[in-house]
């Protein structure tokens, strides 16, 4: 029979039936001479003496590795309006990694009842020209859009910390108990509140609550194939004089042109541009 493994704790895996019943189950043997297994992973299980058995590991089609998730349909990127501060930056970094794994990336916004300026809704309108599904939210309040977005998928929430996450999937699922706690106006970031990564069942699909990034990391993309990872590039991305034009000096490029236009933002050129150098200067590093 099939199965999903929804957790590992201390070699004990919690896995999810075709019936939607919940079982404790133990690891195979020969498994661990193959691939190593985490949550999100399809399997095979058999029941032996009345205990559950992982037999195989079924292929994926995508593998996360921080956080160690499998079989991934979308992430969400989860952004505060304040508390922490909305940050394009760090939007525009986690959606080219994300892009990058062939996952679809949301952008969630959070505590939106704080007040929204001006310039912030420019920058929403911006996303969702750019071919990004958002979805505002506010604090204590059912998001439908989202419950329909979360349902018969598996997703995976990073972004800030202290923008939400938990209570935002305790909003949506009552049952659904992660620790929360308010962020830390001494520190200016929230604190990790996840413990470990579990795919939990939420508005009828299965979600995956991680720790914030404390770190980016851009060394197994090319440069030359940074440009695919950009969600607002996709209509340009045939149109330039060079087949390996990177959009950065060279001339007939068109993604510059449509940036000038204004048919691109400027401030997502700019972030594309600062990975770019980096994962530039990383490479002539180790020349």
């Amino acid at each position: 029979m099939k199965a999903k493994i929804l957790s590992i704790v201390s070699k004990q895996y919690k896995i999810l039936l075709e019936d939607h019943s919940v079982e404790q189950a133990i690891l195979m043997g020969k498994i661990r001479l193959q691939t190593t297994p985490c949550a999100g992973d399809d399997v095979e299980v058999n029941i032996r003496d009345g205990i559950y058995t992982i037999e195989k590991i079924l292929p994926r089609k995508n593998h996360l590795i921080r956080p160690s998730v499998a079989n991934v349909d979308q992430a969400l990127i989860v952004m505060s309006v304040k508390d922490p501060d909305f940050s394009s930056t760090l939007i525009d970094r986690l959606s080219f990694l994300i892009m990058h794994e062939d996952i679809e990336p949301v952008l969630i916004v959070t505590k939106v009842d704080k007040g929204i300026h001006d310039d912030f809704k420019k920058q929403i309108e911006e996303y969702r020209k750019g071919q990004m599904k958002v979805i505002c939210t506010e604090k204590g309040k059912i998001n439908e859009e989202l419950k329909v977005l979360l349902n018969g998928k598996i997703s995976v929430l990073t972004g800030q910390s202290g923008a939400g996450k938990s209570t935002l999937l305790n909003t949506l699922d009552p049952s659904f108990k992660l620790a929360t706690q308010e962020i830390s106006k001494a520190l200016g970031r929230g604190k990790h509140t996840t413990r470990h990564n579990e795919l939990h069942e939420v508005a009828g699909g299965l979600v995956c609550d991680t720790p914030g990034f404390s770190a980016l990391d851009f060394s197994h993309i090319e440069a030359s194939n940074l440009a695919e990872c950009v969600p607002d590039f996709k209509l340009y991305l045939t149109g330039c004089k060079f087949n390996d034009c990177v959009h950065q000096n060279e001339p007939g490029c068109v993604i510059k042109e449509a940036v000038k236009e204004g048919h691109i933002p400027q401030r997502r050129y700019d972030h594309y541009l600062e990975v770019l150098q980096m994962i530039q200067e990383r490479k002539q590093k180790y020349l």
